[in-house]
């Protein structure tokens, strides 16, 4: 082998290691970062690093750690195994996330926290406040037009409990199922899945748009702010379920 290849082939054998090698502390620092995005406590390399804090609109994840596949960066995709945090930190979760031309898809994906996690500083309507606990569990998840292409999961709502101008309404536990409907997103539940006599869906639309079509009854184990506001829904049916019927802008 002449100097030259000698000179060429080392070379190519630097840059390898130099990416392999390459700080994830590096790629941050050079990386055009949101104003709404900050990261704390960045170690490792980009195959496979930690960040102590990730800010995303002032809510924080705490201790997420990654794997990069390099092989899945040859098919034009880029492949990541996220955890983030632990089961004695507020919020936490873990799971597989792929980001292509196509989109966002996602495997095995769990998710936990607080329900003033997803709600943040966003002001709801008639000063609600919303207690309990979040956990969610996605089997797969295809990125579409205008949410999903597939999707297919659950959202269980623990020790639910809504207050606001009207009243005090501890729901409890509620289960959600997840699925993908003409690409928007549906979250159904009936009353083997919830203790409020509650059945129905919420379909999420394009531009935060959502079609609520459910109903419910009175039942022993309803809060009774609840129960005094169900004759607002309208007139029960003969099986002495209310409608509830909606359609408009998500507020946050």
């Amino acid at each position: 082998m002449n100097l030259a290849k000698k000179i060429i082939v080392g070379v190519l054998f630097y840059l390898v290691f130099l990416i392999a090698l390459l700080p994830a502390s590096v790629v941050v620092s050079l990386a055009p970062l949101p104003n709404t995005i900050s990261l704390n406590g960045v170690s490792g390399t980009i195959w496979s690093g930690e960040v102590e804090s990730l800010t995303v609109e002032k809510r924080q994840l705490e201790l997420v750690q990654w794997e990069l596949s390099p092989w899945s960066l040859f098919l034009g995709k880029v492949r990541l195994d996220l955890v983030s945090g632990n089961r004695g930190t507020v919020v936490n979760g873990k799971g597989s996330v792929t980001l292509s031309m196509d989109g966002i898809q996602a495997q095995a994906l769990r998710f936990e926290a607080p329900g003033s996690f997803l709600v943040g500083d966003t002001r709801l309507p008639f000063r609600t406040k919303v207690g309990g606990d979040i956990s969610l569990f996605i089997e797969e998840l295809a990125q579409g037009q205008p949410w999903c292409e597939q999707l297919t999961g659950k959202l269980f709502l623990n020790g639910a409990n809504v207050k606001n101008q009207f009243g005090d309404y501890p729901l409890g536990d509620i289960e959600l199922g997840l699925s993908c409907v003409d690409g928007n997103v549906k979250v159904n539940s009936d009353e083997s899945m919830n203790q409020l006599g509650l059945s129905g869906s919420v379909l999420v639309k394009a531009e935060k748009m959502v079609q609520v079509s459910a109903k419910i009854k009175e039942t022993p184990s309803q809060p009774e702010d609840l129960k005094k506001a169900l004759s607002f829904l309208g007139k029960k049916d003969s099986q002495g379920y209310y409608p509830i019927s909606y359609q408009g802008r998500l507020p946050f």
